[in-house]
């Protein structure tokens, strides 16, 4: 029985849709599927289509179900499509109407959907296998790391400008890991390793580096100005690693609406603010702390795989052994 999982990042890639095909990949040969992993629609009629993003693998989720309108379509909705062009585009409306099943990252994300699209759609939320690394971070500087990828949309040099307005008694540094999504930024990134004492732009790192790093780090500041439900972010939480978030549907979705550590998106005051808070206040950093030691359950890598069960189950479908 075969399941495939088609995705518009390419293989090699560490975009936030490789890296959940990948895992949902190794959750289905858990339950006993065969799993082929693609970025364009597949040559014979698997069990099940899962596509990720209704509107960059509309082509697959179209191709399936008019060539073989028995194979059951489950379409992931990305944050692009959730917050940005889902309701002003015909074709991926179309696409998500068409699915079987929508899984979505986080619960917010149902108040961004027609209303008809409601019923067959399931939250799964993104798990983080171990081993995790123990979060260890440095007694000699206040360490903050950055995972994202240089994109406007991430809103990527945000800790670097708050970094830039700490107080001279501040031991604050921020370490900023990604790849290069849109060029032009690449230039800002270096500018910015060369002229903010502050500020080191790491690039890519491999996702065990990147891990490390957020082990080995105070905070983790995500700055997004859009997500659908970021890795990263359930990364933090397993880890305990406190984050400071824009407050977007995204984050909160994740974090839970009482969570102390939000700032308005592109907000850089109230963000030097928090970051000066973390450092030099120990109550309200404990209390970071554990606002993400309280969510961890959500994102135990057995009740990812429950969610799947469940979903293939409802679709009618028996599953292997």
């Amino acid at each position: 029985m075969t399941v495939c999982i088609v995705t518009p990042a390419p293989r090699g890639s560490q975009a936030g849709n490789r890296v959940t095909a990948c895992r949902w990949q190794r959750i289905f040969e858990q339950l006993g599927f065969t799993v082929e992993l693609l970025t364009h629609p597949p040559e014979r009629p698997p069990e099940v289509l899962v596509a990720l993003h209704a509107i960059k693998s509309a082509d697959a989720v179209h191709w399936v179900k008019h060539r073989w309108p028995d194979v059951p379509v489950v379409l992931a909705l990305t944050g692009t499509d959730v917050y940005h062009p889902l309701r002003r585009s015909a074709r991926g409306l179309a696409t998500a109407r068409m699915a079987d099943r929508l899984v979505v990252l986080q619960p917010l994300a149902f108040k961004e959907l027609p209303a008809d699209l409601h019923a067959r759609t399931r939250v799964i939320y993104q798990s983080v296998a171990p081993p995790l690394p123990p979060h260890r971070p440095p007694a000699d500087e206040f360490r903050v790391c950055v995972l994202g990828h240089l994109r406007a949309l991430k809103d990527p040099f945000r800790a670097a400008a708050a970094a830039r307005q700490m107080p001279v008694s501040s031991r604050l540094m921020v370490y900023h890991a990604g790849g290069v999504l849109e060029a032009p930024l690449l230039e800002t990134a270096r500018q910015e390793h060369r002229t903010n004492p502050r500020y080191r732009w790491l690039g890519e790192l491999p996702a065990y580096r990147a891990r490390q790093l957020m082990a080995s780090s105070h905070l983790l500041v995500h700055s997004s100005l859009k997500e659908g439900g970021a890795n990263v972010v359930s990364e933090a939480i397993a880890l305990g690693l406190p984050v400071l978030a824009s407050r977007i549907p995204g984050n909160v979705g994740l974090l839970g609406p009482d969570y102390p550590g939000y700032f308005p998106p592109q907000d850089t005051a109230t963000l030097v603010a928090l970051l000066r808070r973390a450092e030099t206040n120990r109550g309200f950093y404990r209390e970071l702390k554990k606002g993400v030691q309280t969510q961890q359950p959500v994102f135990f890598p057995e009740k990812e795989v429950q969610a799947w069960r469940e979903l293939l189950l409802s679709l009618g479908m028996s599953l292997p052994g």
